[in-house]
């Protein structure tokens, strides 16, 4: 019986004695479900399922005391149905799905660019977030591409149904919010240019390479 198990948690000293099972999932592959880092091509299209960075925000808010002039709260949400509606419906037509958790936005782009040897353009402007969050972001001097997640994902798919697989995760996020102001949205493309790189293209028309995170991630989720 194959089980499967991730993340990893930091405790404190002497407090982590024997195994400690914190995420486990048992069940059938999908016939149809071709999801691997080597079955991304050149010219995939890269959607972001919903705005970034607010799950880390409303930790550090928590933590810190801070307060905002409206509420943040985090994006912490189940991802199971949507994956698998687009999986139903495009079956190896998705190619790669990764939740950007405490990896970030960044970090996860950066290590799909180098695990499939190929480049990675995205576009500031096409990446969902809230404005509080972005607003909070920028008081506190933090970059968004490198603040957690916990109620998004990536999914690389087949640039011939990128539109249908936006289409559909954006009728899914009607379904479950009637306040969704920040729907799913196709944020860049993979490139054979610049292999194993990931190039920020600015709201300004200007272009930087977003490096894996450096240092500690802030806010430190666990």
């Amino acid at each position: 019986m194959p089980i499967v198990t991730g993340d990893t948690k930091v405790v404190e000293k002497g407090k982590g004695d024997g195994v400690l099972i914190n995420t486990s999932g048992i069940g059938q592959v999908h016939s149809r479900a071709r999801i691997h880092h080597r079955h991304v091509q050149s010219g995939d299209a890269i959607i972001l399922s919903g705005p970034i960075a607010a799950h880390g925000i409303a930790v550090m808010s928590q933590r810190q005391g801070l307060q905002f002039e409206t509420s943040i709260v985090t994006d912490s949400a189940p991802l199971a149905e949507p994956v698998l509606a687009l999986v139903d419906r495009f079956g190896e037509g998705i190619r790669f799905v990764r939740d950007p958790t405490r990896g970030c936005l960044a970090t996860t782009l950066n290590e799909l660019a180098l695990a499939s040897g190929l480049g990675i353009d995205i576009h500031r402007s096409a990446i969902p977030i809230d404005e509080q969050v972005e607003g909070a972001c920028e008081m506190l001097g933090l970059d968004p591409l490198y603040v957690a997640n916990e109620g998004a994902f990536i999914t690389v798919v087949d640039q011939n149904i990128a539109e249908d697989a936006l289409a559909l995760l954006k009728n899914f996020g009607q379904k479950q919010s009637s306040t969704n102001q920040h729907p799913p949205s196709s944020i860049g493309t993979i490139t054979p240019d610049h292999p194993g790189k990931v190039i920020l293209n600015s709201r300004i028309g200007g272009k930087r390479v977003v490096n894996h995170l450096p240092g500690e991630q802030l806010p430190r989720i666990c």
